[in-house]
């Protein structure tokens, strides 16, 4: 597990993605790329025969990728050499390399084509729902992690050692917990385990980055992933119906819930609860 400060990199999440195509779907050649000033360049390549992928420019609306990208959405060519619903811009590279049958995903973080990941044969052959899916997995689990490393990025380019963070100014710690409270939200989306255990350990470090990674007021309390998640939400001053549209719950739940993490926190009242759990280090 990465720390905050050194995540993998974009690149390191793109290969490892590409690898995971020929390991999931069992075609034996996977590629991608991200999208850079409307064009997607190859950088990750698995399987080849050939150096004709490796760097491979495709451009917006040309191309099977070109075509995933501009639509966002899969596109499929079970014989690419006849195929007569693409441009052919990128023969000389597909067909160079001996591919017949190939599969474009586009890679979709907040609405946005952020790459295209690409899978295919060697000879023309049925291209079955199952490899499909699997190959829509891959994309949406690459996706996943993009939205976690720009969540991460953007809101806490301040992961400095813990210490510098002692002398946050109210706007900085308020933006903290916003994003505490927010990769929580993207955590309950997530189907992976592995992924779950990355944001849980993200998660661990917000909550205790402002006071230097030491509770002050150490509990022996345990609060659900649920009681959490509506805490860190009233953390934020939302009202019960709010947290509960927040989070997709009713609002009788939502208050059961705080009720709950009251009890646990041997608090009065929810803005109690919120600062116990914040000296004990289970919220920032």
């Amino acid at each position: 597990m990465k720390a905050v400060g050194s995540l993998a990199s974009e690149d390191d999440l793109l290969a490892n993605a590409v690898g995971d195509l020929v390991t999931r779907t069992g075609l034996p050649v996977a590629f991608g790329g991200f999208e850079r000033s409307h064009a997607v360049e190859v950088t990750a390549v698995v399987g080849n025969r050939t150096p004709h992928l490796s760097g491979l420019v495709v451009h917006a609306s040309r191309g099977l990728g070109g075509r995933a990208l501009v639509e966002r959405r899969p596109r499929l060519a079970l014989d690419y050499r006849s195929s007569r619903n693409i441009t052919h811009d990128y023969d000389r590279a597909v067909l160079g390399e001996g591919i017949s049958t190939l599969f474009a995903v586009p890679v979709m973080v907040s609405g946005r084509a952020r790459g295209v990941l690409y899978c295919g044969s060697w000879a023309a052959s049925p291209f079955g729902e199952s490899i499909a899916r699997t190959a829509l997995r891959v994309a949406s689990d690459l996706a996943t992690e993009l939205r976690v490393r720009e969540e991460v990025s953007r809101r806490l380019s301040l992961t400095a050692p813990a210490p510098a963070l002692l002398g946050l100014d109210a706007p900085a710690r308020e933006q903290l917990r916003e994003s505490y409270a927010e990769l929580r939200r993207i955590g309950a989306e997530v189907a992976d385990a592995g992924i779950r255990a990355r944001l849980a350990e993200i998660e661990r470090r917000l909550a205790t980055l402002s006071n230097d990674g030491a509770a002050q007021d150490p509990l022996d309390v345990k609060l659900s992933p649920r009681e959490t998640d509506v805490l860190a939400c009233a953390a934020l001053g939302h009202t019960n119906a709010e947290i509960a549209a927040t989070l997709s719950l009713r609002e009788g739940t939502v208050k059961s819930y705080l009720q709950s993490a009251m009890a646990k926190l041997d608090a009065g009242t929810r803005h109690a609860a919120v600062a116990k759990a914040r000296r004990a280090g289970l919220l920032p």
